[in-house]
């Protein structure tokens, strides 16, 4: 890795909600009882980790790669959006969108559940972008079967133009 890679958690900045947006891929979801458990969890600790967003200078605006929970607390709750004075921690990455979706599967990945159609979606938009089987299963964190899973639920027979992964049999 370069000497001169820094984390973008050392560069936090306050964000006004009003210039945060959702993404239009993220695949998870939160059932009400955690929602509620969240909401408890900022109003007693306040916010202990930036929402990471993507900066997008056209607009000005920060889209949310990972922490839309966060976000929607605050959206949701007079209480947190007056007590933080409208302001979100936010730490940024400047990535392109293909590695957004690939941050957000992995953050996502590594503490909850996921919609399934919703990421079926995202494999099928990161297949439409160009990106192989083997990008997927490396950015995403997944097994080459559910790679194939997830684009079967698509049912786009496009997905599988790519037959990296079996040998056992030839389109004649």
């Amino acid at each position: 890795m370069d000497k001169e890679f820094k984390s973008p958690v050392y560069n936090v900045i306050a964000v006004p909600i009003e210039k945060i947006r959702a993404n239009e891929y993220n695949p998870n979801s939160v059932a009400p009882p955690e929602m509620k458990l969240l909401y408890d969890s900022i109003k007693e600790d306040g916010y202990t980790m930036p929402i990471v967003c993507y900066y997008h200078k056209e607009d000005d605006m920060y889209e949310i790669v990972d922490g839309f929970h966060r976000y929607s607390v605050m959206l949701k709750h007079k209480d947190i959006y007056d007590r933080e004075h409208g302001m979100l921690p936010v730490s940024i990455i400047d990535k392109p969108i293909g590695e957004r979706m690939a941050s957000t599967i992995r953050h996502n990945r590594a503490r909850g559940s996921h919609d399934l159609d919703l990421m079926s979606n995202i494999v099928r938009e990161l297949v439409d972008m160009g990106k192989s089987n083997r990008w997927i299963m490396k950015h995403l964190g997944m097994d080459a079967d559910e790679v194939i899973r997830l684009k079967q639920i698509t049912g786009l027979a496009a997905l599988f133009k790519d037959n990296e992964f079996s040998k056992s049999w030839e389109a004649k």
